[in-house]
């Protein structure tokens, strides 16, 4: 996966469906969960197969997040688990055995469609205390696996907290941590989620939290998706100077160095890794 921004659309919400697949975002997250009222959630359910199409005919992938509670969570799976969703948002994860449950159930139905096993993969929210010591085993619980994130809002409520930076940053970089220790992209960042009162305090925070190594960003509003695909993306002039280093190191190495100077610094093997890893990155 390549994500950079990720756009909540209630599911049933068909104004907003219906012009998700011009905002620009990398991927759709279609809302069963927060942004549905618990009496539509089976008309939201029913909503989806002309959802799917709608919000990825510009190329977007397509992600659906589902309800915690298992009588919830299953009939969404249900309807969730298609050729044109690629992903399943899991909140409030317990641990490890959670997210292997899942694929089990996921594993049928794509048996049954005669999709590809493993074509849908998973995006893992962690929202409560008692799961957080578990972050590294729920990021490499199952290769259906992309990504890894802490839901803010609701881990500083059953904390007691304020979802602040202080806050916000310890557990952000135990994701960071987690996430790419298992090789799968860190979601969040250090900053707000749900404000979009000032956008660029919203961009500072985004542009700290790629230096940190968060890589992509869900919102809920048109207007984060642009900062997020500039600042979790790689500009031009990034990816020019990491082709120029790759080619730097390649030339000495081929005269049998280990490191060169490269624009008033040394670079060695990682310096040149990180520069392939972003070259990775870009679209």
């Amino acid at each position: 996966m390549n994500w950079r921004s990720l756009l909540f659309v209630p599911a049933n919400a068909q104004r907003f469906v219906e012009k998700a697949h011009t905002r620009g975002a990398d991927g759709i997250i279609l809302d069963l969960e927060d942004s549905i009222a618990p009496t539509e959630k089976e008309a939201a359910r029913a909503a989806l197969p002309a959802a799917v199409r709608s919000v990825g005919q510009g190329g977007a992938d397509v992600l659906v997040r589902v309800n915690r509670a298992l009588e919830l969570c299953i009939p969404d799976i249900a309807a969730a688990v298609m050729p044109g969703v690629r992903a399943l948002m899991l909140p409030k994860v317990m641990g490890p055995e959670h997210i292997r449950l899942l694929s089990e159930v996921v594993a049928v139905l794509e048996a049954a469609q005669g999709m590809a096993i493993g074509h849908t993969r998973f995006v893992a929210l962690v929202e409560t205390p008692q799961a957080l010591p578990q972050l590294a085993a729920i990021a490499a619980a199952d290769p259906r696996m992309a990504a890894l994130g802490v839901g803010v809002e609701d881990l500083a409520m059953e904390m007691e907290a304020a979802p602040g930076a202080d806050m916000i940053y310890v557990f952000g970089m135990q994701v960071v941590a987690a996430a790419r220790g298992a090789g799968i992209l860190p979601l969040g960042s250090v900053g707000p989620f749900a404000d979009f009162s000032d956008l660029d305090a919203y961009r500072a925070s985004l542009a700290r939290s790629r230096r940190l190594g968060f890589a992509t960003m869900a919102c809920i509003h048109p207007a984060q998706v642009p900062i997020i695909n500039e600042e979790y993306g790689v500009s031009a002039e990034e990816a020019d100077r990491a082709r120029r280093l790759v080619a730097a190191f390649e030339a000495a190495v081929a005269q049998g160095r280990a490191a060169v100077a490269f624009e008033g610094a040394m670079i060695d093997i990682p310096v040149v890794e990180r520069a392939r890893r972003l070259l990775a990155r870009v679209r």
